[in-house]
């Protein structure tokens, strides 16, 4: 397959057993390495501001012990609370060259990108441009049921639009030829080759599709492509330097962390996805980002500072759905928003890449998990996982890696975070 290789090596994140203790330094912004005794490297960033000591020998405890449960070469996590900011890499980016993973590491934050294209919908709400209870075919043409669909629906997931990402015309095509370049159009009508699944607004299901539909909606509105909105509406407001939209363009901007698959690779043999061709994922997983720049645009999603007034806040958060089966008001879900206990965020996976961005408003506190894998770990049926090697792991719960961790995160700030199916 182009642009994939098979890795020799798994053992940073299979066989993690021990690691260099952490070394806290406050005041500055420093950063510490090191060298664990199985290779594994881990680094903690302690900033200005950083959190008590105690706070960061538990957050340093659970990602430890996480991570090693996890099937990923590296990860960085991030936490920013009313205290101050707390930020940890640890593992490698590159599993050929062992490259130490860095908290400045640029990575593909998949459907993530979701939530923006959430915020630009919100802000052309309140301007008037969009409205939630127009019809779906106002705004996009042969929409199946689009007369019947609303743009609400869309967003929130309760259309019954199959997910172009479910088809075999879609995924035959990204396994076998990676560095295909996609349009919206070509996604969309893919997914509309399946018959609706639901009547609209009576069940969830979450589809990519519902995302490129929302994203040909803002550009019809606006005159704009959806990446000059993101970049005038999100990330020029925010300061979100690091932040950036790849078009179609498989490269990574310096420095980048590699992502590695097993998704369309054989049992056990993961393949390198950083180079993949991105134009798949459009409205709905296109944009690259760093830790410092989710940790800032997490809080802002969760608050709408800077983004949304407190009315379009509220009822972007009062969207989320908690009784539509299969949704729980443990794990509900909006405007391109999901709810997981007090967690308000997003999670983001595609080839190689997973990456969680919740804020939580009972603790005022922002978490950002990124790992450099998509694979899943534990009991996963019907998913690939790699092979479990060390008995002290059976009986796992299956989950994605930065899921898996920001599980843990949560656990240790007094948050629970419900484990999500891998």
């Amino acid at each position: 397959m182009a642009a994939t290789r098979a890795l020799s090596s798994w053992r940073h994140s299979v066989s993690v057993l021990s690691f260099l203790a952490m070394t806290s330094i406050g005041g500055g912004s420093v950063l510490l390495s090191g060298c664990g005794d199985d290779g594994t490297t881990s680094s903690t960033a302690s900033p200005s501001g950083a959190l008590p000591e105690s706070t960061q020998e538990e957050l340093d405890a659970a990602v430890r012990k996480s991570f090693s449960e996890a099937a990923a070469p590296g990860a960085v996590v991030g936490v920013q609370t009313p205290e101050g900011k707390w930020i940890k890499a640890i593992g490698v980016a590159d599993n050929e060259t062992d490259e130490t993973m860095e908290a400045d590491l640029h990575v593909r934050i998949g459907s993530v990108t979701k939530t923006f294209t959430g915020t630009a919908l919100m802000q052309l709400v309140g301007e008037g441009e969009i409205s939630l209870e127009d019809p779906i075919a106002d705004y996009v043409a042969n929409v199946p049921r689009g007369e019947k669909i609303t743009v609400l629906q869309v967003a929130d997931m309760t259309s019954g639009i199959a997910s172009y990402t479910q088809q075999d015309d879609f995924t035959d095509v990204l396994f076998t030829r990676p560095e295909t370049v996609w349009t919206p159009e070509e996604l969309l009508t893919i997914g509309f080759e399946k018959p609706p699944l639901f009547k609209p607004g009576t069940q969830f299901d979450y589809s990519n599709t519902n995302t490129i539909l929302i994203g040909l909606a803002i550009e019809k509105v606006t005159g704009q492509p959806v990446e000059e909105v993101f970049r005038e509406r999100i990330f020029e407001p925010l300061a979100l330097t690091s932040t950036s939209w790849p078009g179609d363009s498989p490269d990574m901007p310096e420095p980048y962390s590699h992502g590695y698959t097993l998704q369309g690779q054989p049992p056990g043999e993961p393949a390198d996805a950083t180079n993949w061709n991105p134009s798949w994922g459009w409205a709905a997983g296109e944009i690259i980002s760093s830790i410092d720049d989710l940790l800032v645009y997490g809080r802002a999603l969760g608050t709408g500072e800077g983004l949304l007034s407190p009315e379009l806040q509220e009822e972007r958060r009062a969207s989320l759905n908690t009784d539509v089966p299969p949704l729980t008001k443990d794990n509900s879900y909006g405007i391109f928003l999901n709810g997981n206990g007090n967690w308000i965020g997003h999670t983001g996976t595609l080839p190689g890449y997973n990456t969680t961005v919740f804020y939580n408003p009972e603790i005022d506190t922002t978490v950002v998990v990124e790992a450099n894998s998509d694979i899943a770990r534990g009991k996963c049926e019907g998913k690939g996982t790699l092979p479990t090697d060390d008995l002290t792991l059976e009986g796992l719960a299956c989950a994605d890696p930065a899921v898996r961790i920001m599980e843990a995160v949560a656990d240790a700030l007094g948050q629970p975070f419900g484990l999500l199916p891998g």
